[in-house]
């Protein structure tokens, strides 16, 4: 019998806890802006900013990362594909559902491997 308790996952990749700051830019703007990678999948990012930003929103954002001693990146073009304000104790924001439109295959990569060392939701 199946359980209605349940709900079928509808995202096409699981989605991976990471806690890992990001620096973004609207396209085409001249100043980039600070956030927090909450979790992320193979096809998107949530994010904690203090900035709002419409739905349908483009960015070009670079992920950073350790990797052994330094930091490393990645970058991707992403959308805003959902927004909510976001309230906790000592912190008020916004989440950010981004879906990534184009990823080189090089980043696509080190988010893989960044994936793959990261908790699964």
């Amino acid at each position: 019998m199946e359980d209605l308790n349940k709900t079928k996952e509808r995202r096409k990749h699981p989605r991976f806890i990471l806690d890992l700051p990001v620096e973004y830019r609207v396209t085409n703007a001249p100043n980039g802006r600070g956030a927090l990678v909450i979790n992320a999948s193979e096809s998107g990012l949530l994010v904690h900013s203090v900035k709002e930003m419409p739905v349908g929103t483009k960015l070009t954002i670079a992920v950073m990362f350790p990797k052994e001693y330094q930091f490393a990146n990645f970058e991707v073009l992403a959308e805003v594909v959902w927004k909510d304000i976001q309230w906790e104790e000592n912190w008020e924001g916004y989440q950010l559902g981004l879906k990534f439109i184009h990823i080189r295959e090089d980043d696509y990569q080190k988010l893989k491997q960044l994936l793959k060392n990261g908790h699964e939701q």
